[in-house]
């Protein structure tokens, strides 16, 4: 008997260790509402209802961007909330929540698992930049979004105070077949990383390199493209977007001028705007970004 009792408990155990661990009523896997998957700032869970903290995730988007339902669900919400546009969808057990955004949906609306709701907005945001801040709520409790995104293989966690990976599968200029042309001749003022913001005071990730120009300095297509945008889009003022091959983007920020439009093909070296002020800038300067699959990488790289 006591041999029969060992097994059992045996069998016990290795059930216990072999069968993943999953709290009680998980949320299912949400894909990410935005094409990239970059967080701005984490999730902070509040010591109290009503205390400080950070009620979600803010993930880096673009203006007029297409924001996508995380998991299947009905609308459950649709307005605004303190002034701010907000769409809720009911997930069963729990919720999601996203903001700002210019709904595509009405409330009851059905809607399935990446199916668009709608676009993210440059007003209301709390970023310095064009963000969505996406909640999860089971009941009346705050949860981290982060622990039900999907894993994508190309991430992983890193120190925000350690050196930066090189980003998988070579080179930016390799993959463009050669190196990219400097934008604008002046000296790096501000490198890629995390540092303080020097208007607004907050650290977090500086996801470009500032290069220090007059303003009306000539700027450079780093790279053949194709011209995507011509906006202005927050804290970046007036920019230009050229999109390359292998998800590759050139973004030139804070410019006083463009020299082409939506749907143009520009060379390398070929001019296309005028460096500016516009935008959270202390001075004339390109903030020049590469972002690979809606990811800023180090341009200097």
């Amino acid at each position: 008997m006591p041999t029969v009792v060992t097994r059992l408990l045996s069998v016990l155990v290795l059930c216990a260790v072999a069968m993943p661990y999953s709290p009680a009523g998980a949320a299912e896997s949400w894909t990410w509402p935005l094409d990239g998957t970059s967080v701005g700032r984490p999730f902070e869970r509040p010591a109290t209802v009503y205390g400080p903290g950070h009620r979600g995730v803010d993930l880096p988007g673009s203006v007029g961007g297409t924001v996508r339902s995380v998991a299947p669900g009905r609308v459950a919400f649709v307005g605004s909330v303190a002034g701010v546009p907000v769409v809720t969808i009911d997930h069963g057990q729990e919720r999601s929540t996203y903001q700002p955004v210019r709904a595509l949906v009405r409330r009851g609306d059905a809607v399935g698992r990446g199916q668009p709701i709608g676009r993210l907005l440059a007003r209301h945001s709390h970023c310095v930049h064009a963000c969505l801040h996406l909640g999860r709520v089971r009941a009346d409790e705050y949860l981290d979004p982060l622990d039900v995104l999907e894993v994508r293989a190309r991430f992983r966690l890193v120190d925000p105070n350690g050196p930066l990976p090189t980003p998988p599968g070579g080179s930016i200029g390799t993959l463009l077949g050669g190196s990219l042309v400097r934008p604008v001749p002046g000296p790096v003022t501000s490198a890629f990383g995390m540092r303080v913001h020097p208007i607004t005071g907050v650290r977090k990730l500086h996801d470009g390199t500032d290069l220090g120009a007059p303003c009306g300095t000539p700027v450079k297509a780093a790279a053949p493209g194709v011209v995507t945008r011509v906006e202005t889009v927050g804290g970046y003022g007036r920019w230009i977007v050229l999109d390359h091959e292998h998800g590759v983007e050139t973004r030139y920020a804070h410019l006083s001028a463009q020299q082409v439009g939506v749907g143009a093909r520009v060379r390398a070296a070929q001019t296309i705007g005028l460096v500016g002020q516009t935008g959270y800038a202390t001075g004339c300067h390109l903030h020049f970004m590469v972002v690979r699959h809606g990811t800023p990488v180090d341009p200097l790289g």
